[in-house]
């Protein structure tokens, strides 16, 4: 599909698109509430609320006030409304902002200043410098001569340099005057949220031009949301406006992600559910059987002879009422409030501020923290993740001489300066290849320096480094660029340009040198893209070992060439590129194969190798979070080599003897399945075996594994802890995450750059660094951090305290919604099994909602362990990773317990209350404070770690039950009239409660004593430790010595699964285990990360 944008043309364009007002509304005053309801109806546990509710208006089964149950969920409701509400309503403010905004425009031949909403398609848009971009231009003048404008693109893909447009070729020269008048027609594509492409064409009507077609690309137009810089006015036509732009069409709501936490939630509550409609059935058969055998013989029930068609139905419909308590109806609101709480913790975390930036941590997604404590697999990208993205130039080989290699600087090689400044041919094409085969824009600063804006760290280098060796790129006014060395000044005239892709992995430029007129080609790119299409007689093995040579250093490699071309031979492949860049489809495709017929017979003039330094902390991070059972895998488009050794530096795998690194390779099917199995072979022995075992694979080999072996290559990735993906592209990158998901491990992505955001929306997880590329990968992610090193900090603490608060918070959750219930089982049993409810509908209302909730919302600020302990012994994560504290063991302790506390507090009432002792009333009070004061005990018997917050929460809450209480007890009609002032004046009713908390806690904690004591876990050993104080604190922090890149580094020979040595140190178990004291006599076991290849972690063993 195309559209015709009429240039200048009111009636053209008006009718047949959309005007530029925005709506990021996700309501309307109209159908807010339908809309609001139908959205959370649409959950199935609302539904069954709402389902409940209505049953309670039949007078005839419901047990309690409907008040009990419809109080709760509208009260529910219009916090989530709410909510709701508020976030559309600053939606429509932002939108309300930016449609007012006042711009100019042209209209038959005026400018006029009107709002940004009113802007229509085809308009001619004006601005100022500094100015916002209202819509999607197409570029059509500017104040620049040479038809060029800076523009800032922060908001639209987060990159912070400066980058340039320039006005299609036939645009150049209209005068100021006549743009006014400006007409003509672009034939576009249909809106799309593509921000890297654009392909279109522009024809001008006479008189400006007659008719001649003109490309355009990304690079002729201005998106919405980009700001005006360094330019003094330009001017666009609108092509796309409104929600219709690329920013517009990029907008959306991302896919809700379900954390395994709520997916045993979900599994949990489905089981009870299950219970409940078990429960009802058997008591509603007991009711009906006891109704028909002993009520009828009552006097005093009153039921009569013969009833309606439905009378079976109606005392297990009471008992569905009374059970329907079991599933909590507060919990999805108490998880929501709690999570949002843990993404503010890691905003608030001042250790994770990038003290270079000072870049906070971010949480864009606040429900999946507890995820964070789960993660199983980090998948990372290499430059600007683990390293700084700050490249530097360190060697270089021209010719065949190699510069550099003695003291790593090329930049001060006594060799290399020596034949800069003897004007040797070969260093000074070489040095003019780095200078002029770039999209580098130079600047001038205010003291006179020449700065360079550039859109790749890559190109920043090679330039500066040309500069500092006395080719400085000096100028570019339109085509011409200027280049002085040493005194004389150089000029070519740059014709084409052909920009690098992912499948090209190149780049050139073609140049007409202004002093000999000849045409030139000059290029760039990885040795494999540029080395295979060097000219016949040109030998290339020297080019090859100097290739290798870097990548084993870690380096960063790029080889350079060039060739003369003849007039004719330019002239007619340019008319092939022009039509190449003039169709609408394909068009990358079509530029691509036209490149191929120029860019061969290439003469190489060397290879330059740049430095991207580790970031600090990256060993230190990864050797942490490979000790709390996490495995690796590095996703990169670099050299195998140069990630290999990256890989040795950061600790990602160990040299050899101790880590053995297979390699998956070939170019045909064959020779990847053959590979394939040779490497999954020796995985599978080396299972049994203390190694640490990575395979290493490249881009082509994993497009043929994972297109017809991919069964063969997933059981590969389950047995490899780690794995080095190279020279892969960023759909690989997401379909090598949705592989690992595929086999149920929970997956975090971490990438800083545009090409990492598939990764990062694939995981489970998705983490963006704030880097030097920009925010476009932090801006996709859940979380963003400054550093690699803070995604330690991440995990092991905000995502550990996520997981244990929530596991928590929801079991506690059903357990007080089960205590309750169970009660009311109970005193079926002693009503003639009648489903008459216990409680009243006010305690009812109140119990969920408010007397046991304030209490466990604390626990948000509960520890089981301090921060440091933590982060030193990362093994404990194993206890998150494997679900240890939230299965179906631990659920069915807290359902024991529940049901175990309401025998005991219904019991112990019964007998001290009822039985014509007291008003069935006031046995209702003494149950529900008995049920309150041992859940206060239970909350203070489960909090590890106290604060004024928890205690007041806790103890006061308890206190404020009595105030309630007593407040309802002096109203009359409350149904609870003097109740609570008679119970608290009689010695019984506090001796019940102290029975009903001493008969109820002290099993629980004789069993908490017996464990800790004698079957004691690793964490409660550490929290002995921490209590009694000595070895934990005086361990301190163990700061590694930090390893250089190239020293101390020994080779890693990248082997076949033949040769491998029997015999090899035990690396698995990432910490040996030693015993360290830390009380008298008493030993302290230190723990070992449980790694995946052990059978002791296999995903069917995760039970308490």
């Amino acid at each position: 599909m195309k559209r015709y944008v009429y240039i200048n043309d009111d009636e053209a364009s008006q009718d047949l698109y959309c005007d530029n007002r925005l709506s990021n509304r996700k309501y309307t005053l109209l159908n807010f509430l339908p809309k609001n309801l139908w959205e959370q109806f649409s959950r199935f546990m609302n539904q069954y609320f709402l389902l409940i509710a209505c049953l309670q208006l039949w007078s005839l089964i419901t047990p309690v006030n409907p008040a009990s149950t419809w109080g709760p969920l509208i009260f529910i409701f219009a916090v989530s409304a709410s909510k709701e509400a508020w976030d559309d309503y600053n939606r429509y403010l932002s939108d309300k902002k930016a449609n007012e905004k006042e711009v100019w425009i042209v209209k038959q031949g005026i400018k006029k200043h009107i709002q940004a909403q009113d802007i229509h398609v085809g308009n001619i848009v004006w601005l100022r410098e500094n100015d916002e971009v209202p819509c999607d231009l197409v570029l059509i003048g500017t104040s620049d001569p040479q038809g060029v404008c800076y523009v800032e693109t922060a908001a639209l893909d987060g990159e912070i340099d400066l980058k340039t447009r320039a006005t299609p070729a036939t645009c150049m020269g209209i005068d100021f005057e006549l743009l006014h008048k400006i007409k003509g027609v672009i034939e576009c594509p249909c809106p799309d949220k593509d921000i890297r492409r654009f392909d279109a064409n522009l024809r001008l009507f006479p008189p400006f031009i007659d008719n001649d077609v003109c490309p355009l690309t990304i690079k002729n137009t201005i998106l919405q949301s980009c700001y005006l810089r360094n330019t003094e006015w330009a001017c666009g036509v609108a092509v796309y406006t409104g929600n219709e732009t690329k920013l517009g069409m990029s907008r959306g709501i991302p896919e809700p992600k379900l954390t395994a936490v709520d997916a045993m939630i979900d599994k949990l509550t489905g089981a009870i559910f299950v219970f409940q409609i078990v429960v009802v059935l058997v008591l509603g058969v007991a009711g009906n059987v006891w109704k028909d055998t002993e009520a009828r013989k009552q006097w005093y029930v009153l039921y009569p002879n013969e009833g309606p068609w439905y009378e079976l139905l109606v005392i297990p419909l009471r008992f569905e009422l009374l059970c329907s308590i079991m599933i909590p109806i507060s919990i999805k609101v108490s998880l929501d409030l709690v999570k949002s709480l843990y993404a503010k913790f890691i905003d608030w975390d001042i250790e994770m501020i990038d003290p270079e930036t000072g870049t906070p941590s971010h949480a864009t997604n606040t429900a999946i923290s507890e995820d964070l404590g789960q993660v199983e697999y980090i998948l990372t990208d290499k430059t600007g993740t683990l390293t700084e993205n700050k490249m530097i130039f360190r060697r270089c080989c021209i010719s065949g001489h190699f510069y550099g290699n003695e003291d790593g600087d090329a930049l001060k090689d006594v060799g290399l300066l020596n034949a800069v400044s003897s004007g040797s041919p070969d260093v000074i094409q070489f040095l003019t290849v780095m200078a002029v085969c770039n999209t580098v824009i130079p600047t001038q600063s205010n003291t006179g320096d020449i700065l360079y804006k550039a859109q790749s760290q890559d190109e920043e280098a090679l330039v500066h480094a040309a500069a500092k060796l006395h080719m400085v790129f000096v100028n570019k006014n339109a085509n011409i660029v200027e280049i002085r060395f040493n005194a004389s000044a150089l000029q070519y005239e740059v014709l084409e340009i052909l920009e690098f892709t992912s499948d090209r992995k190149r780049m050139s430029v073609v140049v007409r040198d202004c002093q000999s007129g000849k045409i030139i080609l000059l290029s760039k790119g990885a040795d494999e893209a540029v080395l295979p299409y060097v000219h016949a007689g040109q030998q290339t093995r020297t080019f090859t070992e100097a290739v290798e040579q870097y990548s084993q250093l870690g380096l960063r490699t790029l080889c350079l060439a060039w060739r003369e071309l003849r007039e004719d031979e330019y002239a007619e492949w340019s008319l092939m590129f022009k039509e190449a860049s003039s169709t609408l489809v394909d068009r990358e495709w079509r530029i691509a194969e036209v490149c191929q017929r120029l860019e061969h017979d290439l003469e190489v003039l060397g290879v330059t190798a740049i430095e991207d330094r580790l970031q600090d902390g990256v060993p230190e991070t990864i050797e942490t979070l490979r000790k709390a059972g996490i495995n690796f895998w590095m996703l990169t488009g670099d050299k195998q080599n140069t990630a290999v050794q990256i890989a040795l530096s950061c600790n990602f795998i160990s040299p050899e003897p101790k880590g053995q690194l297979l390699l998956i390779d070939g170019k045909t099917e064959d020779e990847v399945f053959r590979s394939l199995e040779r490497v999954l072979l020796t995985m599978r022995i080396t299972t049994s075996e203390p190694k640490d075992v990575a395979f290493v694979v490249d881009g082509w080999a994993l497009e043929i594994a994972l297109k017809h072996y991919r069964k063969t290559f997933t059981e590969l990735a389950i047995l490899s802890r780690t794995a080095i993906c190279c020279r892969v592209t960023p759909s690989q990158k997401a379909q090598l995450v949705e592989l690992l998901k595929s086999c149920d491990y929970r997956t975090l992505a971490i990438g800083d750059g545009g090409n990492d955001v598939r990764m990062i929306q694939q995981a489970d997880i998705g983490v963006g660094i704030s880097g030097r590329e920009g925010l476009q990968a932090a801006r996709a992610a859940d979380y963003s951090i400054g550093k690699f090193r803070f995604l330690k900090r991440l995990i092991l603490v905000h995502g550990r305290y996520s997981y244990n608060r929530t596991a928590f918070l929801s079991q506690y959750s059903f357990y007080k919604s089960l205590l309750i219930c169970f009660i009311q089982i109970f005193f079926s049993f002693i009503s003639g099994v009648s489903g008459t409810s216990l409680f009243n509908s006010v305690s009812l209302m109140a119990y969920n909602v408010f007397y046991t909730s304030i209490p466990v919302l604390v626990s948000v600020l509960d520890k089981d362990l301090t921060e440091g302990t933590v982060m030193h012994h990362p093994q404990i994560l194993f206890y998150c990773q494997a679900g240890r504290l939230l299965n179906p063991s631990t659920f069915a302790g807290w359902f024991g317990r529940s049901l175990f506390h309401a025998i005991v507090v219904f019991v112990i009432s019964i007998h001290a209350f009822a039985y014509e002792k007291s008003e069935m009333e006031e046995v209702s009070m003494v149950a529900l404070s008995g049920c309150i004061w041992l859940q206060a005990f239970v909350v203070a018997l489960e909090t590890n770690s106290f604060t004024a917050v928890q205690h007041i929460a806790i103890w006061g809450n308890l206190a404020a039950f009595f105030v309630i209480n007593w407040i309802f007890s002096a109203i009359p009609s409350s149904g609870m009239y003097t109740i609570m002032f008679r119970l608290c004046r009689q010695p019984s009713y506090w001796l019940t409660m102290l029975l009903i908390v001493g008969a109820g806690i002290g099993p629980i904690m004789a069993l908490k004593y017996f464990r800790y004591t004698y079957r004691p876990s690793k964490i409660n050993i550490l929290q002995q430790a921490e209590r009694m104080g000595g070895p934990i604190l005086s361990l301190g922090t163990i700061e590694p010595q930090p390893r250089s890149l190239e020293k101390d580094i020994s080779p890693l020979s990248i082997t076949q699964p033949n040769s491998r040595s029997p015999v090899y140190e035990p690396l698995l178990s990432d910490s040996p285990k030693t015993r360290r004291s830390f009380g008298r006599g008493t030993p302290f076991d230190f723990l070992q990360s449980p790694s995946r290849l052990s059978s002791v972690y296999s995903r069917n063993c995760k039970d308490n």
